[in-house]
């Protein structure tokens, strides 16, 4: 297919269009990538003046120079094609006109972190919707002009903004030369913090898709405990928009995280998340990641340890349904001994769907008494659907316990007429077996408000 960048791509928009004239998708990805680039800058400019933060925005620059838009030639990208957004004219997100009301908010929150929650509206910090005045005395939860503020944080930022591996790559790269504010999450040592924190992402379309590119930095210190809610929420409006977010967290020695990731916008979004996780010695680390609603959806999770005897439990649920494309790509390296590692990731692949997992354990040399175990399974309810998945284990130790496994299948026949011959019609036996399905993942969530949203969004997605 031969296309034109449009004159609107170069400037702050970027489209093309069927009359335009001959240009190579190559040369359009390059000018779709090298716009995105512009509005990241323009969004930089509204953010603090900092030279570690100019200087960190500039080397992501220097990067993102030698990359581009991935494609399905790239292995990491073979089942996910890009070419839906680059359909999009993408503009930059400035601050609503009005503030977005109340009654928008609330029901997007979650009522267990109602003293504990972090509002950011198209990346942009609300401090009137946030209410942080249930967290203990020494906890830091604002954004970024906040922490630079506070006198011991300014100077500790730089070893751990944009400090985790992974900046290199192409959306966080973009997302590092846009960065003008964050979420701060910073938990002294030894300090366990009994009440969950929420940090609320909502995203309002306007007349223009937008680019809006949230960022959360965690820092939990050498003993410390904490429960994180990261939601990404659409509040009203159907116009496309592409969120790409970064989220990087450390976990000092015999830290304890249990970090839920909910993506939940809109069939007509686009959304690229990076998380990244640093694991000192001892630590535990427990991720939760629910995959609904977009029309492209990629999130990336990628873990390294920094120190022996850490534990990793991974909890993952996609659900794509109409023609949505929702990908989970993980990796978690192992460096050091005596590590503990469980994943469990599922999908429910509905209509024309499409369901994409990619996990890989890394068990290098040094990892002795390394026990994994991981399991991708997926369910198929149409003969439209379709799943991609590969686990997959990489040892290089030779004193290991790891397994892993894959199971794609539908619903069965004999279950649903055990249940038929209980009195259920077929329609509700159908929904009781997918319920079942999700429920082994959302239960698990330790919020039980958020278990109890998802297991209405499972019910509401999935149209049998």
């Amino acid at each position: 297919m031969t296309v034109q960048v449009s004159p609107a791509l170069a400037g702050l928009g970027g489209s093309r269009s069927p009359d335009d004239s001959v240009t190579s998708p190559v040369t359009y990805r390059t000018a779709y990538l090298a716009n995105l680039q512009r509005l990241a800058a323009a969004q930089a400019s509204t953010g603090p003046a900092v030279a570690w933060l100019a200087q960190l925005r500039s080397q992501a620059a220097a990067h993102l120079s030698e990359l581009s838009l991935p494609t399905t030639h790239d292995e990491d990208w073979r089942f996910t094609d890009l070419s839906a957004l680059l359909e999009v004219t993408i503009a930059g997100a400035g601050e609503l006109a009005q503030p977005l009301a109340a009654d928008a908010i609330t029901p997007l929150g979650l009522p267990e972190s109602s003293t504990s929650q972090l509002v950011f509206i198209n990346g942009h910090y609300q401090a009137a919707a946030s209410n942080l005045t249930g967290l203990p005395t020494g906890v830091f939860v604002g954004n970024l002009a906040a922490a630079l503020q506070h006198p011991e944080l300014s100077a500790q930022l730089p070893n751990y903004l944009g400090g985790v591996a992974g900046s290199r790559e192409v959306f966080a790269a973009l997302n590092t030369i846009g960065l003008a504010d964050a979420a701060i999450i910073w938990i002294p040592k030894n300090c366990v913090i009994t009440t969950p924190i929420h940090c609320l992402f909502i995203t309002v379309p306007q007349a223009q898709p937008q680019l809006i590119q949230p960022r959360c930095l965690v820092v939990a210190e050498a003993g410390s405990a904490v429960t994180l809610v990261e939601s990404y929420r659409q509040a009203t409006g159907e116009t496309p928009i592409f969120t790409n977010s970064v989220t990087e967290i450390w976990l000092g020695e015999n830290a304890q995280m249990e970090h839920s990731r909910i993506q939940w916008q809109s069939a007509t979004a686009f959304q690229v998340g990076k998380t990244v996780v640093s694991q000192a010695k001892d630590s535990r680390y427990t991720n939760h990641a629910i995959n609904l609603e977009s029309q492209i959806g990629r999130h990336t999770l990628t873990i390294a340890q920094t120190g022996e005897q850490t534990e990793t439990t991974l909890n993952g649920l996609t659900i794509a349904a109409g023609e949505e494309c929702l990908d989970t790509h993980t990796a978690v390296d192992l460096s050091f001994p005596y590590s503990r590692v469980r994943q469990l990731q599922k999908c429910i692949v509905a209509d024309r769907g499409h369901a994409v997992f990619n996990g890989a354990i890394i068990v290098g040399q040094k990892a002795q008494q390394t026990d994994a175990g991981q399991l991708s399974r997926n369910l198929l309810l149409s003969p439209k659907a379709r799943v991609d998945t590969k686990p997959q284990l990489e040892i290089i130790a030779d004193n290991v316990k790891c397994t892993h496994g894959a199971t794609v299948s539908q619903l069965e026949a004999d279950e649903i007429f055990y249940l038929q011959s209980r009195g259920l019609d077929r329609e509700m036996a159908q929904k009781l077996l997918v319920d079942a399905f999700a429920a082994e993942v959302i239960n698990q969530l330790p919020l039980t408000s958020l278990q109890k949203q998802l297991t209405q969004a499972v019910k509401a997605e999935v149209n049998l």
